[in-house]
């Protein structure tokens, strides 16, 4: 790939964006209708404005915000640790232990800065985007140092930010469109070296606002990054550029819902159900509207020149004069009622809910659930994101660790980690990820009470220590405080030296079997020994 100029990235920036012009319109009908907060694209949107004056049914909205909420605390939960890492399968067994303590203590790092970032609250805001419009964007920057954490997120809108494919599948390239005042841009790119004719303007109002493009580009191994100022660019001169660097790891992560052969960018629930959703806002529109026609009614009157119905204000306590003999205001019928909107609404609602998971992954009407009845729930709750996860899995999670490995390694705080599947794995303990781990568990224990029925010979196929380990492992046991192969040895030592001399355990356990055998044995055993401990 030949190096990039700043007029290649303003090409294929401009290139991009038409690209995803296609998909503008749908977005914003999505936001419109579930998530109306949000900014467009098509208008300017003032702060603080009111964005859901045309929205007329809230269970949309509702439906995202749950279904975000439930992302966040089955994916990424802000209260518990949602990853971890372990030793490969080429680790020797004798390092295994030691290492998987000295990874523990480097999770317990990740997870510390993750705490002290801003990332659960910008990733709520990356799940409402991927509910709503299937694809999100987080920006994952290095802190400056001295502040509380290493990390730095920001949940780029769509509205700012073009994604393409790789050759990997994976959405590799990146391009954000910002605009920023004179000052913020000089604080962000202190070494740029602005046209003369901007740099000793006089007349700059403060408000102005100046267009920068950012683009981080797949090359090979590496991820190129370059800032160009396109506030003021013609095709007669070359763009001013910010800032050129490279990365090991994009620092914009690009994840997605679902997706369709030969597209881009992701598919959402919100777009499954906008069919429901938008006949659901027509329906309460047009029942608003039979309310109001109900409650103050429609009326006919003759103009006879003592009764002027363009004067007539229909509120209680209102005296309308008549002349005298004349038929004054009346009535006029309505031809039939609405009565149906409500069956028809319910309708619509149960499946707005349904294809948004509000009735699988949010609150339940029965507080108290048997413990089978939680299994199930947390088996169906797996089964219904298996594929969103899996996605989500390869797309952010993996990703959003490494990246944070490989920021805590250049500062010093990790000893040059890095996730290679051989000696060093990623492991997920999202709440979602256990229950999938734990049905695997589930099904060995099973297995195992199974071997019981089959004798002693059938259960000496399992080695009990092994068996354990795993299963610590499976329910995302902390390594410390399982004991490691030489402090297993050192203290079945300790407790072969307490036996009495010229006995080992095996020669204990067969005498203790054979008074099990013989009852009336122990019961002698044990009047000897009290007659002994009388006298």
């Amino acid at each position: 790939m030949t190096e990039l100029t700043p007029k290649d990235v303003l090409e294929r920036f401009q290139k991009a964006k038409e690209r995803r012009g296609v998909w503008e319109s749908h977005w914003q009908e999505c936001y419109d209708f579930a998530l109306p907060h949000r900014s467009g694209f098509f208008s300017g949107i003032t702060p603080g404005e009111k964005r859901a004056d045309k929205l007329f049914d809230g269970t949309a909205p509702d439906a995202v915000d749950q279904l975000a909420a439930s992302m966040l605390a089955h994916l990424t939960p802000p209260w518990a640790r949602w990853f971890g890492l372990t030793a490969g399968p080429e680790v020797q067994e004798d390092a295994l232990q030691d290492l998987n303590k000295e990874l523990d203590k480097a999770a317990q790092t990740l997870q510390t800065h993750f705490e002290r970032s801003n990332f659960s609250i910008e990733m709520h805001q990356c799940y409402l985007d991927l509910v709503t419009v299937g694809s999100a964007c987080l920006l994952f920057e290095e802190a400056a140092p001295g502040q509380p954490s290493a990390f730095r997120f920001t949940a780029v809108p769509l509205s700012q930010v073009m994604m393409e494919e790789g050759v990997s599948g994976m959405l590799t390239d990146t391009f954000r469109r910002s605009e920023m005042s004179f000052e913020h841009l000089r604080a962000r790119f202190p070494e740029s070296k602005l046209p003369a004719d901007m740099e000793n303007r006089t007349d700059r109002d403060k408000d102005e606002k100046l267009t920068v493009i950012e683009a981080v580009i797949e090359n090979q191994t590496r991820f190129e990054y370059m800032a160009v100022l396109e506030h003021g660019y013609s095709t007669l001169a070359e763009p001013t550029l910010l800032r050129r660097g490279s990365f090991a790891h994009s620092p914009f992560i690009g994840f997605r819902w679902l997706k369709a052969p030969g597209e881009s960018y992701g598919r959402s629930p919100v777009m499954k159900a906008l069919p429901d959703i938008k006949t659901a806002n027509k329906v309460v529109e047009l029942a608003l509207k039979n309310a109001s026609i109900a409650v103050t009614g429609i009326w006919q009157a003759d103009d006879d020149g003592v009764l002027n119905p363009a004067t007539i204000k229909l509120v209680p306590g209102t005296i309308i004069p008549k002349a005298v003999g004349s038929a004054g205001l009346t009535p006029l019928q309505s031809p039939g009622s609405f009565d149906l909107s409500q069956v028809v609404l319910e309708e619509l609602r149960k499946r707005i809910r349904h294809s948004l998971l509000a009735d699988k992954l949010g609150a339940t009407e029965n507080k108290q659930m048997t413990a089978t009845e939680v299994l199930e729930r947390s088996a169906e709750m797996a089964r219904i994101l298996g594929a969103t996860y899996g996605r989500l899995q390869a797309e952010l999670l993996t990703p959003l660790v490494v990246r944070a490995i490989a920021v805590l390694n250049r500062r010093g705080e990790l000893d040059n980690l890095h996730v290679d599947g051989r000696y060093i794995d990623l492991q997920y303990k999202s709440p979602l990820a256990r229950q999938q781990t734990r049905k695997e568990a589930q099904d060995i224990l099973a297995w195992i009470q199974s071997l019981g029925s089959l004798g002693p010979q059938a259960m000496d196929l399992i080695d009990p220590l092994k068996t354990a380990r795993f299963l610590a492992k499976a329910y995302g046991v902390p390594g410390e405080i399982l004991k490691s192969e030489a402090e297993m040895q050192a203290s079945t030592e300790a407790k072969t030296a307490d036996l009495p001399a010229g006995m080992d355990m095996g020669q204990i356990t067969k005498a203790a079997q054979g008074l099990m055998e013989n009852p009336q044995q122990m019961q002698d055993m044990m009047k000897e020994l009290s007659n002994a401990t009388q006298q």
